[in-house]
């Protein structure tokens, strides 16, 4: 199964961050749908200050170049991420166009019970 890890900063806003966060609590169900239809099996979010950490596991075959412009295609999905917008900014390494910023893989411990 693969994964994916991505980071993103947060307007330095207390009161937007909060915002964002209760957002957070109450995704959607045509989001969350629109998400597990392109293929993202799982998806966490965590947060340091003003920068997110978003680790995704995928079913196999998953492109994010396409998959996520079907996700865009998604109406509730496009006014989602637009309204979420307003809350970030790029993470430093972000390519021109992106929001979240591929992370590197560094370190890897799985567990096998043999």
């Amino acid at each position: 199964m693969p994964a994916f890890a991505q980071c993103l900063d947060l307007v330095d806003d207390p009161a937007a961050i909060e915002e964002y966060l209760a957002a957070h609590r109450a995704v959607p169900k045509e989001v969350e749908r629109a998400l597990l239809e392109i293929g993202i099996t799982s998806m966490r979010i965590h947060r340091l200050g003003t920068r997110l950490y978003m680790t995704i596991e995928t079913r196999d075959g998953f492109d994010p170049a396409r998959d996520y412009q079907r996700y865009a295609q998604v109406p509730e999905a496009a006014a989602w991420d637009a309204r979420m917008r307003k809350y970030q900014k790029p993470a430093p390494g972000a390519k021109p166009g992106e929001w979240w910023a591929a992370m590197e893989p560094v370190y890897r411990l799985e567990y096998a019970d043999k």
